[in-house]
């Protein structure tokens, strides 16, 4: 018995050890790069958004689950539109301006069982850009939680229940969405800021208020970075938003950037610079920019 024991832990030794290293190094990537990283429910998911643009023909996703259960992720895509206020909204339909990318897309796998902490590569592959006309296009990856079905098996046992009896179960079923864009062609698009403001939010939240307008065929992605400038000219860095967009065929977004409170800053003398910067590979290109005079 003591020896079968010992089998028995060396296997499962064995077996926790034969960990795939590219699962290891995804994994490492999801930590290093968790700005990019989106995540909800148990699902992990790297980059939170996938461009196509030049010649690249295919991307990839990292997918991972955090969770303590095997889960199964259902991937489709659906046509989202965003707000003023930047919430979302599902169509059928693109509005005008808007065209979707989901026909000229291809995903696989679109079915993924995922153990606890394992991870999947998805790939995207871009197809028919003969018939791509100039400017941009826009579908969302939709991925869809449901729980890994256990297979009945002849040795469980089931406590008998009175079928008399009705009972209802309910389990939530999660959802998440990432972008997906194909860019054809020269950008037009320019980005200015308007209609900047300060208010204390609830009389205690310093906050700017702002609107983002955008021009031209294809859509904007950035940060936002705020500083306040003393009247003496000391700057402090109070507030860093990340992961701002506003899509085609949008021409505006209503933002609301909340302010850190720190004993030595006034909201009531000094300034305001706010900046709007680029997230794609010419990262920290100013966008737009906008100075406030504090009163």
């Amino acid at each position: 018995m003591n020896r079968l024991k010992f089998i028995l832990k060396k296997s499962v030794a064995k077996q926790i050890l034969h960990i795939s290293f590219t699962h290891i190094t995804i994994i490492l990537l999801l930590i290093l790069f968790s700005t990019n990283l989106l995540a909800q429910s148990d699902l992990m998911i790297f980059p939170k958004r996938v461009v196509f643009e030049g010649n690249q023909k295919f991307q990839e996703l990292n997918l991972v689950n955090s969770g303590k259960d095997t889960a199964r992720y259902i991937v489709s895509f659906v046509q989202i539109k965003m707000k003023e206020d930047g919430g979302f909204e599902n169509i059928t339909k693109p509005d005008s301006g808007q065209q979707f990318a989901d026909n000229y897309l291809r995903i696989f796998p679109r079915n993924v069982v995922l153990a606890p902490s394992e991870a999947q590569l998805l790939k995207i592959q871009l197809t028919k850009t003969n018939l791509l006309m100039p400017g941009e296009y826009r579908s969302h990856l939709y991925f869809r939680a449901e729980p890994d079905k256990k297979p009945f098996s002849i040795g469980d046992k089931t406590p008998l229940k009175d079928s008399s009896a009705i009972s209802v179960q309910i389990k939530a079923i999660f959802g998440m969405t990432i972008p997906v864009i194909i860019r054809n062609g020269e950008s037009t698009t320019q980005v200015n800021l308007s209609k900047v403001s300060f208010v204390m939010l609830n009389d205690t939240l310093p906050t700017l208020k702002l609107i983002v307008n955008r021009t031209g065929n294809m859509s904007v992605y950035g940060d936002f970075k705020v500083e306040y400038i003393s009247p003496a000219g000391k700057i402090t860095q109070v507030a860093i938003v990340q992961g701002f967009a506003v899509y085609t065929p949008n021409s505006l977004r209503r933002a609301t950037l909340k302010l850190i409170k720190l004993p030595d800053i006034d909201y009531h003398s000094g300034k305001l610079h706010v900046v709007f910067l680029s997230q794609r590979e010419d990262k920290n290109t100013k966008l737009a920019e906008a100075d406030l005079q504090l009163q």
